[in-house]
This record gives structure tokens, C-alpha cells and sequence, in this order.
């Protein structure tokens, strides 16, 4: 008895013409809940539908959106904004050292600002009366230097 896909193309490939491969496009929400920038999926979908990512520099509005290796994506994380250029797709939401191998990185490095540790006595971890002054302090004079 003859296959009734006998004589045809049908799942070999041959006879496509030629072969354009194009990158793999994905889920924004899930790739950006896979690279672990966000702990859920559904805070991912949540960054997106809230209007925080941008995708080359155009506001994604559906967790749905298709995304592909090259576009950069632009989004809020805790108290800065990552920039972060895709390079791969991601298979499963592994360690952090795999994620890190599905983007590059192109945020500026995080501000860092000294504030003075008080004197504390070993195991004592709340700052002393004096301790708490000189900190108020100190913020209070970053502050107005800031509004300057």
C-alpha cells in the first residue's frame, strides 16, 4: 500500500526552495522571566503590560511580543534601568550563570554611594542614639547638595 506522502516533499525539506533561516522570535515575558531579571512570569508579563520595557526603543504593550537575538530591551530593575541586547534564546529558566549567557549587558554600572557606618559594638546591629544623628545628618546634607 502506498503512504499517501509518497512522491511528495512533505517533512524532508527538499524542494522549499532556498533556505532563508531566520532567527527564532520568542515570548518577550518569557525570556525575560527565563534570563532571571524577574523572580515570575507573571511579574514579567506584569513589566511589560505596565508599559516598563521597551524594545529597541519602541514600548512593547502585550507580553506576547515577539523578540528575537539582536534586540535591545530597555526596563526598570529595582532602582535602576537595565539596557540589555539579546544574543540567544533561552531552551529553560537554568542557573544564573546560563542566564547570563543570554544577554549582554549594555547598562551603565550602578552609582555607588558611601554612607558612614556608625560605631557598633560586635553583634549589635541597631546604631546608637548618636549614630542615628550623624546619619540623618549626612543624608540630610546629600540631600541639598543633590538640589543644588
Amino acid at each position: 500500500m502506498a503512504s499517501a506522502f509518497q512522491g511528495s516533499n512533505h517533512g524532508t525539506g527538499a524542494g522549499n526552495g532556498p533556505s532563508t533561516a531566520q532567527p527564532a522570535k520568542f515570548r518577550l515575558d518569557k525570556w525575560i522571566w527565563q534570563a532571571r531579571f524577574v523572580k515570575s512570569r507573571s511579574l514579567a508579563a506584569g513589566l511589560v503590560t505596565g508599559g516598563h520595557v521597551r524594545v529597541n526603543g519602541q514600548r512593547a504593550g502585550k507580553p506576547s511580543h515577539q523578540v528575537q537575538p539582536g534586540d535591545v530591551l530597555t526596563f526598570p530593575q529595582g532602582d535602576r534601568i537595565r539596557v540589555v541586547k539579546i544574543l540567544a534564546p533561552a531552551a529553560r529558566r537554568g542557573p544564573a550563570s546560563e542566564a547570563q549567557l543570554l544577554y549582554d549587558d549594555m547598562s551603565p554600572p550602578p552609582e555607588k554611594t558611601e554612607i558612614p557606618q556608625g560605631a557598633r559594638i560586635e553583634g549589635n546591629s541597631r546604631p546608637t542614639k548618636r549614630d542615628r544623628r550623624k546619619l540623618d545628618l549626612y543624608r540630610r546634607d546629600m540631600g541639598d547638595d543633590a538640589l543644588e
